[in-house]
């Protein structure tokens, strides 16, 4: 079999939120061993990745205030390659945003996990998924699974992936209020008050996935960041609010926030509840999407 060479590729890089997010342990050089259950939504970036003969890596993007020089995660991932598999070619990729930026969805490590899909499509480099993903740990925690993509848990610092039974197809609302949050210091905040934070129940909340239960699913998600980041961020509380009051079986920060995510039984209910907390003006973002599942 003969592959056409390609010269350009457009991929879609998928965001995630987080159903689940226990933090269990300390380690001596600061890191926090977690166990997550990390859940793909269909709200994307879109990258365009061409060949160049100049060897250079260039990135361009619809954001003014990212950096498109080696701080970005796509640039890194892009010279990863090209550095271990001695590529003279350049790339040139342009990046439009539509995930929020720092909203605790994994928007800078889903980018990076496309471009080492699309150099290993473009230059046929041959690594397989597992081969990508253990690249992408060596350019942030969240890539391996943006790779992997769908239902898994995530347990060591976020890279120790297991595949889930899919989650439940349902609408799903994400609201990022105009605020930016710290993860560096929410994860602090948590440090000193560890013991006193509820935990949630990240076990029975993979059996509720696995029996498609969407009411045991809201029942027991949870993220034991909320305890130290809503304090700080009193909105986000009145968005989950909002949410509920507006028809959510459920509504949750993901990550270390401020994004708040509501999950709804039919669209037509979802869409009542955007155009409610549109007229509230507590979120600067707001989309309407659905939960993505590569295994279904």
């Amino acid at each position: 079999m003969r592959f056409k060479l390609m010269d350009n590729i457009s991929i879609k890089a998928l965001a995630k939120i987080n159903i689940g997010l226990d933090v269990t342990g300390i380690r001596d050089n600061g890191y926090h061993d977690v166990r997550m259950i990390m859940q793909t939504v269909n709200l994307f970036d879109n990258l365009d990745i061409s060949k160049n003969k100049s060897g250079d890596i260039t990135l361009r993007t619809n954001l003014s205030f990212l950096p498109v020089n080696d701080d970005n995660l796509c640039v890194k991932a892009a010279k990863l390659l090209i550095d271990e598999f001695d590529i003279k070619e350049g790339v040139d990729i342009k990046l439009s945003k539509h995930i929020p930026v720092a909203a605790g969805m994994a928007g800078g490590s889903t980018d990076a996990a496309a471009v080492l899909f699309g150099m290993n499509r473009m230059f046929r480099l041959g690594l397989s998924k597992n081969q990508l993903m253990e690249r992408g740990v060596q350019i942030g925690a969240d890539v391996p699974y943006c790779i992997m993509r769908g239902t898994a848990l995530a347990e060591g610092i976020g890279e120790e992936l297991t595949p889930l039974s899919p989650m439940v197809k349902c609408p799903v609302l994400i609201g990022k209020p105009g605020i930016s949050v710290s993860t560096k210091a929410v994860y602090q905040a948590l440090d000193s008050c560890f013991d006193k934070v509820e935990h949630p129940d990240i076990d029975q909340l993979i059996l509720d996935i696995q029996n498609k239960d969407i009411n045991g699913i809201c029942s027991h998600m949870g993220n034991v960041l909320e305890d130290v980041t809503i304090p700080m961020h009193p909105i986000i509380a009145d968005i989950k609010k909002n949410m509920m009051d507006n028809g959510a079986i459920g509504s949750m920060m993901s990550g270390s926030g401020p994004t708040v995510f509501g999950f709804f039984e039919d669209m037509k209910t979802a869409r009542k509840a955007k155009e409610a907390l549109t007229k509230t003006g507590m979120v600067k973002q707001l989309y309407l999407t659905t939960i993505y599942n590569n295994r279904c």
